[in-house]
């Protein structure tokens, strides 16, 4: 009776220990990107604030992992589709941004999109519903933990490119050291390291795995930081959340999958709701050009 919780402890191991090794892997990589491009490697922020983004990403990786043990499918959808929300909370505390109010109807009509495409599956699909695992309050808990962090590093992210003249290498590169000597010595403090260690040398074939997905790891937050820095953080948000839909929506177009009505009903609310958005900006800057010329 007492050997089941074994097998979670023995991959939550594991797990640190290939971050550790996939945050190695990820500094080398763009320590070498930075030498070969000739970028400066000086900070161009204070150390500490790559710290702080560095923290909250490991605390949101943390909780979002540790979440899924907790929560059921549902409660982890509605998670994984509020990513807009927290950002914009986070966006007013941080930098001061002033949101209208179609802002908030759009972050929470493309919430409530999502979840309807995600939650009811179609006819020949196995509903998520009878996974048979229920929510405690630890779990939701940690989902909103998870919310909280992801906002935060984003935002806080987005403050950083925009306070700084900060090229994106630079970013990336000190947050991810960071990041490196946190999970080293939290495996150092937990006892761990020689275990991973010893994981490693005992499964050599899992190096190949290690480094691919590093270089994919990297290769993915070099365009997370740019569509941070180009379009900001809630432009990021709304692409996380939507790019659920759309895998889902090409996988049910390209394997002949049906969709249910309410899965219709999710996507037009979504693709609606970011039409209507992309409009009214249109009509916006269009009528703030004309009143330009008038002014003068």
């Amino acid at each position: 009776m007492a050997e089941p919780p074994l097998l979670p402890l023995k991959e939550n191991k594991i797990a640190k220990g290939t971050f550790a090794v996939v945050g190695i892997m990820s500094t080398l990589v763009i320590y070498g990107i930075l030498q070969a491009s000739k970028k400066a490697l000086d900070p161009v922020a204070p150390l500490y604030k790559y710290g702080v983004v560095s923290i909250s990403n490991i605390l949101t990786t943390t909780c979002q992992y540790e979440a899924l043990k907790y929560v059921s499918f549902p409660v982890q959808t509605l998670a994984k589709c509020a990513k807009m929300i927290p950002v914009m909370i986070w966006g007013a505390i941080i930098m001061q941004k002033k949101y209208q109010g179609q802002d908030y109807l759009l972050a929470f009509l493309v919430t409530l999109g999502c979840s309807l495409f995600i939650l009811y599956q179609g006819a020949g699909d196995i509903s998520p519903f009878n996974r048979g695992r229920e929510s405690t309050v630890w779990g939701v808990s940690l989902m909103i933990g998870y919310l909280g962090f992801d906002g935060f590093t984003s935002t806080f992210q987005d403050k950083l490119f925009k306070g700084y003249d900060m090229e994106i290498h630079n970013q990336i590169f000190y947050t991810t050291v960071c990041s490196c000597l946190l999970s080293f010595t939290g495996l150092i403090l937990q006892g761990n390291l020689l275990m991973a260690i010893d994981f490693v040398c005992r499964h050599h074939d899992c190096f190949f795995d290690i480094a691919l997905l590093s270089t994919v790891a990297t290769a993915s937050q070099f365009f997370i930081s740019y569509t941070i820095r180009t379009f900001g953080a809630l432009t990021f948000a709304t692409i996380m959340t939507t790019r659920q839909l759309v895998s889902i929506l090409l996988s049910c177009l390209w394997f002949g999958h049906p969709l249910s009505w309410e899965q219709c009903i999710g996507a037009v609310i979504v693709f609606g709701s970011l039409y209507a958005r992309s409009f009214l900006k249109t009509k916006e800057k269009a009528m703030a050009e004309t009143k330009v010329p008038g002014g003068s």
